[in-house]
């Protein structure tokens, strides 16, 4: 092993073994499915956030990184913050309207759900 991968073995303290050797644990990468194949949920929610309105888009199913893309476009168009963590986008206000215009012009399936 080289010494420029010392932060990957991070959690080895020391081993006396003279067969030692370290097995990094691979990180899978979760394909993100189509466009069109996304069943996209916008709803809006204010439970646990001390009556502030958020507009919630759940089930999207794919990397981080394509799901904080897809986040950071919406919170743009709608002019407002928001997050994304766990499948989920957080967005700022009662933009349900905005949100599931700009997901459908952009190809996505998605549906409004609840009141």
């Amino acid at each position: 092993m080289s010494d420029n991968d010392w932060k990957k073995r991070l959690g080895v303290v020391y081993s006396t073994g003279d067969n030692f050797d370290y097995e990094q644990e691979h990180e899978t990468k979760e394909d993100t499915l189509p466009k069109k194949e996304q069943n996209l949920k916008v709803m809006l929610d204010k439970k646990q956030r001390k009556g502030k309105k958020v507009t919630l888009v759940t089930g999207f199913q794919g990397s981080d990184d394509d799901l904080k893309v897809l986040a950071k476009e919406i919170k743009t168009k709608c002019g407002t913050g928001g997050s994304a963590k766990d499948g989920e986008i957080i967005i700022q206000g009662d933009f349900r309207d905005k949100v599931l215009e700009f997901l459908a012009k952009e190809g996505y399936k998605a549906k409004k759900v609840g009141g």
